[in-house]
C-alpha cells in the first residue's frame, strides 16, 4: 500500500470549518490537553483521534455532525 500524501489534510471538511470559522489550532489542541505536534500528528492522519477529542472537538463546531468534521481521505 503506498504511503498517505501528508501535504494534504487527512479531515479536509475540519480543516475548513477551522479556518472558516477562524478557529487556531493551537486553541483546539489546548482544549484537547494536547502538544501542538500531537495535534497535528492526528490532523494529518498520523495518528488517531480518541472519542472523547472527537465529541470535544464537535462541541466546538455547533451546526456540524461528526460525520462532516471527520469523514477523511484515505
Amino acid at each position: 500500500m503506498p504511503a498517505r500524501n501528508t501535504s494534504e489534510p487527512f479531515y479536509p471538511n475540519l480543516e475548513a470549518e477551522i479556518a472558516r470559522r477562524g478557529i487556531k489550532k493551537k486553541d483546539i489542541a489546548d482544549r484537547l490537553n494536547l502538544t501542538q505536534k500531537t495535534f497535528s500528528n492526528k490532523m494529518i492522519g498520523k495518528t488517531d483521534f480518541w472519542l472523547k477529542e472527537m465529541f470535544c472537538i464537535l462541541s466546538m463546531f455547533p451546526g456540524t455532525t461528526a460525520e462532516q468534521l471527520f469523514e477523511h481521505k484515505s
